[in-house]
């Protein structure tokens, strides 16, 4: 297993007195059982562990009555080996949605205290396709609010990547300090980073493709696995959304690549369907978001803070939530072309959806600006408590809409602004220069980040 920053999330999770149980919530295969039960099984000297999807006979322990002490006999005796003991048992409900009445039952647990309970959620939030017996199920159970705790869970970062990529506390200390100063990295580590950044974006963080990666140094088999999760998700598609939703949930996925190809990479609902209409694909588009696949990036009506109350809603651009799956999704060669840097006019979207990959992985929410006329800029973060253009070059170039907002601070508010891309650190008066690889460096210096 590769190190991940959930790890830290679980370790402080336990010291705090009186925690509540965990919910660790992401989309399919981002690693959240494996960490999980990692976890527990180094911290814990018994575990009990469930998962729903695979063994649905386990919904049966919380058909009836779920005090404490009945659930723990149900499930002694339908699970082999499983051992209650005070402060020394962790239980792990692996895809909570799929048993709404061992969600209801967080409750009972929190007031009990005994055992600490963890739970993993992939689907949580989605609205789709039940069984009668399942709806019954819904209908009866509730959410307990106020006795769990929800954290989100993501693909691998890229500071994960470099991690596992063998980079060295004072390697992020040294880069660090490069970026604070506002100073070049030296040169053999800049070509270093950008290769293992070029790497990543072809990668991305999927678990299993980084290890596959890893293993075979082979990107054919990383595309494979790649390819696998695309068509898990697609199933779920048709497993788990309502009947007259499936074919507009694949059409909106299907699109994303094209949304990107566009000049103007707005979401347009005409793009999946020739006169397709946004009250007819609002809901799946919500789906595929709600299943941590894609994340939404929203136009802003002013450049201002804060960036949530200032979104339109109603506008938007939409970023996969993983760039390798992305370029995935791509024509075969694209990869290639990464790395050889012969994009042409494709390479923006792909290293916009990489901005957005580092910036949503942070938890950050994502915004842009546009209006009438052109101006456009990329994104728009809080950083270091300010509205700050962030523009995000491929390649060395112009970024003439940045300029234009920058000379005109009486009408936009905005004083500072970031551009990364391929080169150096380095600074232009009002404007910063990053390169991509440093990216992931912005979140130390924002706070209070903004939600929609």
């Amino acid at each position: 297993m590769y190190k991940r920053k959930i790890e830290e999330v679980l370790r402080l999770w336990k010291m705090k007195e009186g925690h509540k149980p965990l919910i660790i919530k992401g989309c399919r295969q981002c690693g959240k059982t494996s960490s999980v039960v990692s976890f527990a099984e180094q911290n814990y000297e018994h575990v009990v562990y469930m998962d729903f999807h695979e063994h649905k006979e386990y919904k049966a322990f919380f058909a009836g009555a779920l005090d404490v002490d009945t659930l723990t006999l149900n499930m002694s005796v339908g699970i082999k080996g499983a051992q209650f003991v005070p402060g020394k048992t962790c239980i792990i409900f692996d895809e909570i949605q799929d048993c709404p009445n061992a969600r209801s039952s967080l409750k009972f647990f929190k007031l009990d205290g005994r055992y600490d309970v963890i739970c993993t959620g992939s689907l949580l939030g989605v609205n789709g396709y039940k069984t009668k017996e399942e709806k019954e199920e819904e209908q009866n159970a509730s959410i307990p609010v106020g006795f769990e705790e929800i954290v989100n869970m993501y693909p691998m970062d890229f500071e994960e990547w470099l991690w596992a990529n063998d980079i060295q506390p004072q390697h992020f200390e040294y880069l660090r300090n490069c970026f604070e100063a506002e100073e070049p990295v030296n040169e053999a580590i800049h070509q270093r980073l950008r290769q293992l950044l070029l790497r990543y974006v072809v990668v991305g963080g999927m678990p299993e493709a980084v290890a596959t990666f890893f293993k075979t140094n082979n990107m054919n088999d990383v595309f494979q696995v790649q390819h696998g999760i695309i068509e898990t998700y697609k199933s779920d598609m048709l497993k788990y959304a309502l009947q007259e939703d499936k074919a507009r949930i694949r059409e909106c996925f299907d699109s994303i690549p094209k949304q990107l190809a566009k000049d103007n990479k707005k979401f347009q609902y005409a793009v999946i369907r020739k006169g397709a209409r946004s009250s007819e694909y609002r809901g799946s588009l919500q789906w595929i978001e709600d299943a941590g696949i894609i994340q939404r990036c929203y136009n802003t009506s002013i450049t201002e803070l804060p960036l949530s109350g200032n979104a339109i809603a109603d506008t938007f651009k939409v970023y996969m939530t993983d760039i390798g799956l992305l370029v995935s999704m791509l024509d075969e060669g694209t990869a290639w072309d990464i790395m050889q840097g012969n994009l042409l006019g494709y390479k923006g979207a792909i290293f916009e959806n990489l901005i957005a990959d580092i910036l949503g992985k942070m938890g950050r929410k994502l915004y842009y600006f546009q209006k009438e006329g052109g101006l456009e800029l990329d994104f728009l973060i809080r950083y270091k408590g300010e509205c700050t253009p962030l523009e995000c070059k491929a390649r060395t170039g112009n970024a003439k809409s940045l300029q234009t907002v920058l000379k005109h601070p009486e009408h936009y508010h905005v004083y500072h602004a970031l551009k990364v891309g391929d080169y150096n650190v380095g600074r232009d008066d009002a404007l910063l220069t990053i390169p991509f690889y440093l990216a992931f460096m912005l979140t130390s210096s924002h706070r209070g980040q903004d939600t929609l």
